[in-house]
């Protein structure tokens, strides 16, 4: 376990780039989350740095689960890691739990054994169509005191943010994916 100093702290909240993301680390520096759910690795930068930052502040007892798309990725998807290099990788910052496939159905497998997140993390490079569908499974992972932080991109696909999702935004979405899948 790696233990983030004060400069490290600093460093993360006012200078690390991407910009956009310096809020994630601030979530975990004051909430000190346990049990991290995120869907979407990409090149696995900020899984690295967040894994660092939550066993930092929380211990040993970290534990997190990444659905990413791996191999499967198609063309048009962003860059990525393979399965192999992100279990490499994340070795040793908690306990790591990597599920390839798309985060549907990779979520409607597990759901029911993963338990209540303290954090979830929806990366923009998820497909939309597939995130639609997995809102009804992820209302089932969260409860009130979750943080729920999902990535918009602006319509050109440049800049980013993090979005906080309340418990209800969540409950919104999952009834209309209930009532999408019945019609």
């Amino acid at each position: 376990m790696t233990k983030i100093g004060w400069f490290g702290r600093l460093w993360l909240n006012r200078f690390s780039k991407p910009a956009a993301e310096r809020p994630i680390y601030r979530l975990t520096l004051q909430n000190k989350p346990r049990r991290i759910l995120e869907l979407g690795l990409g090149t696995l930068q900020r899984s690295e740095r967040l894994l660092t930052v939550a066993s930092s502040v929380a211990g040993d007892a970290v534990q997190y689960v990444g659905l990413d798309r791996f191999e499967g990725r198609l063309p048009s998807d962003p860059p990525g890691v393979t399965l192999k290099q992100a279990h490499q990788r994340l070795h040793g910052r908690g306990r790591v739990q990597l599920v390839p496939g798309n985060v549907d159905a990779s979520l409607s497998r597990l759901c029911n054994h993963l338990g209540v997140f303290d954090l979830v993390l929806i990366s923009a490079d998820n497909d939309p169509r597939h995130l639609e569908r997995s809102w009804f499974f992820i209302q089932r992972l969260v409860n009130a005191q979750t943080r729920v932080l999902v990535e918009a991109k602006d319509a050109a696909g440049g800049a980013a943010s993090w979005k906080t999702f309340e418990k209800s935004r969540i409950d919104e979405l999952a009834a209309k994916s209930v009532l999408k899948r019945a019609a």
